[in-house]
């Protein structure tokens, strides 16, 4: 509700108004006007002065009279637009109150979103007749905040204040020189000050070359672009590699391993094995051995939890998925139960796959399933990456190339190595880090030591 003071100071403003309109009509009746209970602050007009001045009010609105209603100029001011992804904001600070005049860009209303913090100012000057809200209520964009009388009057009060706070520190400055005079010695340390100005000077020379990059134009060239319909091969990649991101709580954790005494036994044996099983023998077999006989020893990295049962699905067979690169893109076909399978068999069935990928025969019977995926970067020459899940499996092992670096021996001396970084990622929804840590550690310590493979240790 507006104070007695602020409604005599609007009767006063409108019974000018209103005569100085009779003054210039044919009417001759002087309007009088009396308030009305009512929270719109509408005034009953008994007399009619002219037809220009006549406000009709609604029929819901209660008046005495059968004249019409002046009414008073209030504004109502909504929440702004604060940004695209922004619906609402928390009033956090309300620097004004009811009754209280406000000036043209003065913070009426502070709001707080999740990106920024806005201060509602109003557009003109006036009197704050409500605020449609308190601290920490949440207002949606477009809602009302608050209502404005932009024909109140201006305190005549508000001015002066400022004008003498600025005219009182004016005076002070005066005394202090006054008694400063008779300390004449104090002058000469700000003497010396002017000193420093000098290096700024020397500074300033520093800014001409920056002009002259503006001068400087490169040739691109031709930038030409194309475009290329993507396959449906590529778009079922695209589909589930960013299923796998958004369902499984990926953790990859990291493991290196020293290639050189199963490059040794390859090299020694190759050739025979190549001559007896009609295949290469190459580092896929092993690393397929060695998670065969470590995905044994920790059943975790086999299971896949089920998301409609809310169960963990433990599978006793190995079937290892090998991601195979093909003209259209990358194809993951599946060596079915590895634990039964020898060195020969492993080379002999990988090497069936590539030909098939190569001539674009891979059947869908050849890629479904699978429990534990193998990817080789290696062979592009990928030295460290993080693999993505295939899933709705739980895990994937990384292959990386092979370098020769500096190691230590168990013998205290510094030699070069072949060795090779691996990595897997797996499921922290299922497999904790204990087990991941064991299954790498496990894979690693195989490949190192072949003879563990032999015996089965």
């Amino acid at each position: 509700m507006l104070s007695a003071a602020a409604i005599r100071a609007v009767c006063r403003r409108a019974t000018t108004t209103a005569a100085a309109a009779v003054a210039s009509s044919t009417s001759t009746s002087v309007p009088a006007l009396f308030p009305v209970t009512s929270s719109s602050y509408h005034w009953k007009k008994q007399t009619t002065v002219s037809s220009s001045f006549v406000f009709r009010a609604p029929r819901s609105t209660r008046y005495y009279g059968t004249t019409g209603w002046l009414a008073m100029p209030v504004k109502t001011v909504d929440v702004p637009t604060m940004g695209d992804s922004i619906t609402e904001g928390t009033i956090v600070d309300i620097p004004v109150a009811p009754g209280d005049y406000v000036h043209e860009d003065d913070v009426v209303v502070v709001l707080e979103t999740d990106k920024v913090s806005v201060d509602v100012r109003a557009s003109e000057g006036g009197r704050i007749v409500e605020i449609l809200g308190e601290v920490e209520d949440v207002v949606e964009v477009g809602s009302a905040l608050y209502r404005l009388d932009t024909d109140a009057d201006k305190p005549a009060g508000g001015n002066p204040p400022s004008s003498t706070k600025e005219e009182t520190p004016i005076p002070t400055p005066p005394p202090e020189p006054a008694a400063a005079p008779s300390k004449v010695p104090t002058p000469p340390p700000a003497d010396a000050a002017p000193a420093p100005p000098a290096p700024e000077k020397k500074a300033t020379p520093t800014p001409p070359p920056m002009p002259a990059m503006e001068y400087v134009t490169t040739n691109l060239g031709p930038r030409p672009e194309r475009r290329s319909k993507m396959s449906r091969m590529r778009q079922r990649v695209a589909s589930r590699l960013k299923e796998s991101q958004n369902t499984a709580a990926m953790l990859t954790t990291f493991q290196e391993v020293d290639m050189g005494n199963f490059m040794e036994m390859r090299h020694r044996h190759k050739d025979e094995f190549q001559k007896k099983h009609g295949v290469k023998l190459g580092f896929m077999s092993v690393f397929v051995k060695a998670c065969t006989a470590a995905l044994q020893e920790v059943p975790a990295i086999n299971a896949y939890i089920d998301d409609e049962t809310k169960e963990i699905v433990y599978r006793d067979y190995c079937d290892i998925s090998v991601a195979v690169a093909s003209p259209n893109g990358l194809v993951v076909p599946v060596l079915r139960n590895t634990e039964f399978m020898s060195f020969a068999d492993v080379e002999r069935t990988i090497a069936l796959f590539g030909q098939k990928a190569k001539d674009g025969t891979l059947a869908l019977d050849d890629m479904a399933g699978g429990t534990f995926t193998i990817s080789n970067g290696g062979v592009f020459g990928s030295l460290m990456g993080t693999p993505i899940i295939n899933q709705p499996q739980s895990a994937i092992l990384g292959m990386h190339a092979t370098k020769m670096r500096a190691v230590v021996d168990e013998k205290g001396n510094v030699v070069a190595r072949p060795m090779m970084y691996l990595a897997l990622t797996y499921d922290h929804r299922l497999i904790d880090g204990r087990e991941g840590v064991t299954f790498l550690k496990s894979v690693a310590d195989k490949i190192t030591d072949p003879a563990r493979l032999v015996f089965d240790i």
